[in-house]
């Protein structure tokens, strides 16, 4: 069995009027999030697992993907575990973001992701389930500004 690396991406997808892209995860009703997903082996630079999330998550091709320079480590959730090696009980996660012109159809990955909505990133922040999602969300503005 090969074991998934404890290293992944969350990449927040935004319109210049900072409307954002959310994900609802299959068969986990209320369960949002935006584009998240483990490096691979086959992925030379964390910007490549980037960029190859988005797309296999939702058919953007990133254009313009820009690394926030913000990592989060935490503790894989339980349900997640057994997709690691028996020894690893923790994740860094690295942020990355990019700009779309307006809120667009995607297409989800089936196994992924049922739903998809564009909101105000204010109303995305109370429908993640994630912490990291929920933070990196509040500093999306300044994010942006740059």
């Amino acid at each position: 069995m090969t074991f998934a690396l404890p290293e992944s991406v969350l990449v927040i997808v935004h319109t210049p009027d900072l409307q954002v892209l959310l994900l609802q995860r299959v068969g986990r009703r209320g369960w949002w999030q935006s584009v998240t997903g483990a490096r691979e082996a086959c992925d030379a630079t964390l910007h490549d697992t980037a960029r190859r999330e988005l797309f296999e998550e939702t058919g953007i091709d990133a254009g313009s993907l820009q690394a926030w320079h913000w990592v989060n480590r935490y503790t894989i959730w339980p349900a997640w575990r057994h997709r690691y090696a028996p020894d690893v009980t923790h994740n860094v996660e690295h942020t990355f973001s990019t700009l779309v012109p307006a809120p667009c159809a995607v297409r989800l990955s089936p196994p992924e992701h049922e739903r998809y909505v564009w909101m105000p990133w204010w109303d995305a922040i109370p429908r993640c389930l994630s912490p990291t999602n929920r933070e990196a969300l509040r500093l999306l503005p300044r994010r942006a500004a740059r």
